[in-house]
């Protein structure tokens, strides 16, 4: 069942201390062989002179993380500065931020929901802080789903309360520790592991279980972790290392064993025979801003309500497979990365229909187009526009298109038509033939017409953009052909190269790739926007 197991190193909160937190990993590394990621949580900067000047060495690539490095966005106010974007970025070579929150699945499958900052007080959430409108945004999708049964790992700065019901104690003062709202998503979440800093502490709780004996199905058990911060002069754990393979890649029966020291789940409250099991945070009066996920949050600004909507759809179909095309994916091939911008970058096609067919991807995990945050469609549209004049020197048209149908992660593929091979109204009859022959209605869009104006977020579309900037689209019903945009530039009366309609019978080796790779970089540096200062 290819069973392989990622091995992954978590941390607390690094407040700066970076090159301190990077020795002990190589030492680590050097001692027990390479990991595949490290998780931070908490605050991974500090607020000292010292720590912006520890962090200006990775940011201009004089230093570089030994590992791939995930980390949560700000939980003091002091920190939100080196956060460029909520939606998530890489912030220097191998150091990626997760986002505000979000799933992210790597390429092997393992799902990591996350959540950065610590409970709002107030609304509208200041930067550092997650909103109830966060949490309903990540947990909504997940669990309208029957197939859902919880995710590999949670990432959270703040505790859980009340997370040592039932269990061992740790060395926090119970009335103040944790937040019932991360209990809320924990208990609706299931993760694996749960990952938390933000308390100066190290507390591994004994695992406890998802499900009631008797009465449900066995399911998997949750193990809450929280650690030190780096450094940490009374030498408290800060780093915990283990091994982990994807629940979807597990078989059923040894994923739900249950270990000798399980204990019941600290966030359900003790139940009377004949009455429903109660989630404890639901009643926990500790918190007045505390709130059930399975409701729409309800705010007394209704000016702001039209700003509900998240950036990803209320109710997506749940990914099929890995995702490959996050920049922030372990396995993510990056030696096909043409240009990093802020919020999106540049790749060859994997498979390229010719050796200039390029990829325009977010940078963060959107699956298409309409669900952009504005600064990324901004940022999209550079490229779009750097793409048609590096085409342009070539001689080439440019032909951009989308295909928001099976699929979990934007990619805008920009194929190049020598202008001596066909003039843009025979490449828009060409795309209109096919569609009429495979009973597609592609329509006009009117050339000043907003995309997002026909197509709401979750709308499974087909879109193409030509070189004379007319847009054609389709708005997918079901059995739409997933290589349609690729048959038609590869057919006789566009580049008339039919054998290569679809990616996987134009593989490449790795060096080829590469070698592909250097070219069109060298190519398209002069029209790159991302190099100039």
């Amino acid at each position: 069942m290819g069973e392989q197991a990622l091995r992954v190193l978590a941390c607390g909160d690094v407040e700066g201390r970076i090159n301190a937190l990077f020795n002990r990993v190589r030492t680590i590394q050097k001692k027990s062989g390479q990991f595949d990621l490290l998780l931070c949580v908490g605050d991974f900067f500090g607020s000292s002179a010292e720590a912006q000047a520890e962090w200006e060495e990775y940011k201009s690539g004089a230093k570089k993380a030994p590992i791939h490095t995930y980390v949560l966005g700000a939980a003091s106010y002091d920190t939100v500065k080196y956060f460029p974007s909520a939606d998530g970025c890489e912030l220097a070579e191998n150091i990626i931020y997760l986002g505000r929150r979000g799933i992210f699945t790597g390429a092997s499958g393992l799902q990591i929901a996350y959540v950065s900052g610590r409970e709002a007080r107030q609304e509208p959430a200041p930067s550092h802080c997650f909103s109830p409108k966060d949490l309903s945004a990540l947990v909504e999708p997940l669990v309208c789903s029957s197939k859902f049964k919880g995710v590999d790992i949670l990432l959270t700065s703040q505790w859980p309360h009340g997370v040592w019901q039932y269990g061992n104690n740790p060395e926090v003062d119970p009335r103040y520790c944790g937040v019932s709202s991360i209990a809320s998503l924990a208990y609706q979440l299931k993760p694996r592991y749960h990952f938390a800093g933000v308390e100066g502490v190290n507390y591994e709780r004994l695992p406890y279980r998802n499900h009631l004996v008797l009465q449900e199905n066995a399911q998997h058990v949750s193990r809450f972790i929280a650690l030190a911060t780096v450094n940490n002069p009374a030498k408290k754990k800060y780093l915990y290392a283990f091994n982990i393979v994807p629940m979807k890649n597990m078989d059923p029966a040894e994923l739900v064993k249950q270990p000798q020291d399980v204990t019941e789940n600290p966030y359900r409250r003790p139940v009377k025979d004949g009455q429903k099991p109660i989630h404890a945070a639901e009643e926990e009066p500790a918190s007045q801003y505390f709130f059930d996920l399975k409701k729409k949050p309800q705010y007394q600004h209704h000016h702001r309500q039209h700003h509900q909507q998240p950036k990803q759809p209320r109710k997506p179909p749940q990914p099929t497979g890995p995702c490959w095309f996050c920049l922030a994916s372990p396995e993510v091939e990056k030696h096909l990365v043409v240009s990093i911008g802020t919020h999106c970058y540049l790749a060859l096609a994997k498979g390229c229909l010719t050796p200039d067919h390029l990829l325009v991807l977010p940078i963060g995990h959107y699956q298409s187009v309409v669900e952009l945050a504005s600064e990324v469609v901004e940022e999209l549209d550079k490229y779009k526009s750097a793409v048609r004049k590096f085409y342009k020197s070539l001689g080439k048209r440019c032909v951009l298109f989308e295909r928001n149908y099976r699929s979990q992660h934007l990619q805008l593929q920009a194929v190049p038509v020598p202008l001596d091979k066909c003039a843009t109204e025979d490449l828009k009859e060409a795309f209109m033939v096919q569609a009429q022959e495979q009973q597609i209605e592609l329509m006009e869009i009117p050339e000043h017409t907003d995309l997002k104006q026909i197509a709401p977020p979750g709308t499974p579309y087909f879109y193409v953009e030509l070189d004379s900037g007319e847009k054609l689209f389709y708005r997918i019903k079901k059995n739409f052909p997933l290589q349609f945009g690729r048959e038609v530039l590869a057919s006789e009366a566009v580049l008339n190269i039919p054998t290569r309609a679809d990616w996987k019978d134009c593989k490449y080796t790795r060096e080829e790739e590469e070698e592909l790779t250097k070219q069109v970089r060298g190519q398209f540096q002069p029209f790159d926007f991302t190099m100039e200062d």
